[in-house]
């Protein structure tokens, strides 16, 4: 699930409340959203953007060390939206164990699908991506666009034998609440193409409705990984191998 808010009419609640019931409540259906959080992490745009406005050596040395060590029960997710820290919040939501793309589901399945979330594995075969697709999951976006569709992320761990890496880091505690940090080699995750993926997902593919004044989609994520696969392959440039 992605949304925006803004122009809806509803806070998240109502949403949120309308979504648990369309799902089937608890014992039926499982509702997941992005958890995601950027600002732990010293390679992500969000940190490089707060970077830039430090002034100097000395200041970002202190800004780093200020920086809060990822917690699963109270780190609030980032730029998420409000309806996704509403489900993350709620009674009975668990959150997958990533420091920096963590996700929140509720539902019968929640616990199931958030399980086994590796620590250098952002959204790919060891991530809730994977269990979503295995599970046949639907994607629902309101109020948002294809650029902020993370199942499309599945698909560059997919569409070549060995996608292009880059070192993350990231802010955590250890087993005994130490803090420190956390570097590890993962695939360089790019989204700047994905307006485009979603805008050439076959219409048959999709089912697209007014909510309001705002757009709403649903479609399959195992249609929209497949598509991105074929898409990336065809259509991202050739890299060298690695």
């Amino acid at each position: 699930m992605h949304a925006s808010m803004s122009g809806l009419g509803h806070g998240p609640g109502a949403l949120g409340r309308a979504l648990r019931a369309a799902v089937g409540g608890p014992l039926k259906g499982t509702l997941v959203v992005p958890a995601f959080t950027p600002e732990n992490s010293l390679t992500s745009a969000a940190h490089l953007r707060r970077a830039r406005s430090v002034r100097n050596t000395a200041a970002y040395q202190d800004f780093k060390r200020r920086m809060e060590p990822f917690d699963p029960e109270r780190t609030r997710s980032q730029g998420m939206g409000r309806l996704a820290e509403w489900v993350r919040t709620s009674d009975g939501a668990v959150r997958s164990a990533h420091p920096q793309t963590s996700f929140a589901a509720w539902g019968c399945r929640a616990l199931e699908l958030m399980e086994g979330h590796e620590p250098d594995c952002h959204l790919g075969e060891k991530s809730p991506l994977a269990a979503l697709y295995g599970a046949d999951a639907r994607v629902l976006m309101i109020n948002v666009g294809f650029g902020v569709c993370s199942a499309f992320h599945l698909a560059e761990y997919r569409y070549r034998r060995n996608p292009p890496k880059k070192l993350y880091s990231c802010v955590v505690r250890d087993e005994s609440g130490r803090r420190g940090w956390f570097h590890y080699p993962d695939v360089d995750l790019d989204d700047s193409d994905f307006e485009a993926v979603g805008a050439d997902l076959p219409e048959e593919m999709r089912k697209e409705w007014q909510l309001g004044r705002r757009t709403a989609r649903l479609f399959s994520i195992r249609g929209a990984v497949d598509h991105a696969v074929d898409w990336m392959t065809e259509k991202r440039p050739c890299l060298t191998e690695r």
